[in-house]
């Protein structure tokens, strides 16, 4: 696998709703292994390619190009900034962590928080909720006033690493989908069936995009490739893991967005095994990917999610097992190979 592809796809700023950057960049590099590419009016962008069988059904693969955010709220009159948050946040991982304002200038700002110093005891035995936050960014007033305004979004600052064989980084949820989506869609030989391989936008704020890319493609089935949570760490008991670092890519079961339709399940099952891919089966308590967008649209599509696990979800220090991405790539690449024995 390619780290240099996935650290570039990880530094590529993608707002919910701004993913307009990311999309170019991939446009240039998946095109050629499209027979069509198109984006619709909400920004997701379609790359096809044509089914061999005599009745190709239409498969949507699904991975989600935006990534969890902030947009400026308020300046202060002193030049500090409040933000929104665009997806869901743990404040514990922000304080003391570098951001991007995307401005009229792209300028580096810090999350600060009240000096410990002059909290109270019980203040110091909680965490800093999101809204008593704020950016500093090192210049004057005046500075911030031209440079920022209401509105601009705001990202995390931290480039994707190898860490043993981990890669670890920000925004692994959902450019290590987007990878895998892309590298299986270069390297799957051909299909019987359509392949429709779709970056969608506005995932993390509601599954937005998915339900609106489904609604115009009609897919006969879907697709979602995104992380999962992998607990397998000190201080969480063994029966609530959900599933574990370099044990295999995760066929899901279901998340609180969606049931996977249990014949997919059962087909990726047996893909795995007689292609000897490592798995594991996953069950998410939380949390949802693009695959409850696709299930709802118009009467109803059988999905399934292949899942990367990650340590250490929606912080600067999501955690993937190189072994475990190669292994999403190649179940997915089998897939598509092989739709056409899976019947419905």
């Amino acid at each position: 696998m390619s780290f240099e592809l996935l650290r570039t796809l990880c530094g590529i700023p993608a707002p919910p709703g701004r993913e307009d950057a990311f999309r170019t960049f991939l446009v240039e590099h998946l095109s050629p292994y499209a027979d069509d590419v198109t984006t619709d009016a909400m920004g997701n962008v379609f790359f096809r390619r044509n089914g061999t069988g005599p009745n190709p059904r239409t498969i949507m693969l699904a991975a989600h190009m935006d990534e969890i955010s902030f947009l400026v709220r308020h300046i202060t009159k002193e030049g500090f900034l409040y933000v929104q948050p665009l997806g869901g946040f743990d404040p514990r991982v922000l304080d003391a962590q570098r951001v991007w304002i995307h401005g009229r200038e792209r300028i580096l700002g810090v999350f600060g928080t009240k000096p410990t110093h002059f909290t109270t005891p019980e203040e110091r035995t909680k965490a800093v909720p999101l809204e008593d936050m704020f950016i500093d960014t090192g210049r004057s007033p005046e500075e911030v006033n031209a440079l920022v305004r209401i509105g601009d979004p705001v990202t995390l600052e931290r480039e994707l690493v190898e860490l043993g064989a981990f890669y670890t980084g920000k925004t692994l949820d959902d450019r290590v989908g987007v990878y895998v989506m892309a590298e299986a869609f270069k390297r799957y030989a051909s299909s019987q069936d359509t392949i429709v391989a779709v970056a969608t936008v506005q995932e993390e704020v509601g599954v937005r995009g998915a339900k609106v890319a489904a609604f115009g493609l009609e897919p006969d089935i879907g697709i979602a490739l995104d992380i999962t949570i992998a607990a397998d760490i000190p201080g969480v008991e063994e029966r609530n893991w959900c599933v574990r670092l370099g044990q295999g890519v995760a066929i899901k079961i279901m998340d609180s967005y969606s049931i996977s339709d249990p014949r997919l399940v059962e087909f990726f099952r047996l893909l795995a095994e007689e292609n000897s891919i490592r798995y594991q089966m996953e069950i998410l308590p939380r949390g949802g990917t693009d695959a409850g967008g696709m299930q709802l649209a118009r009467s109803g599509i059988p999905v399934c999610t292949i899942s990367i696990p990650c340590r250490y979800a929606h912080s600067v220090v999501e955690s993937v097992h190189r072994e475990d991405v190669e292994r999403s790539i190649e179940l997915v690449r089998c897939f598509c190979e092989h739709s056409h024995r899976f019947t419905l």
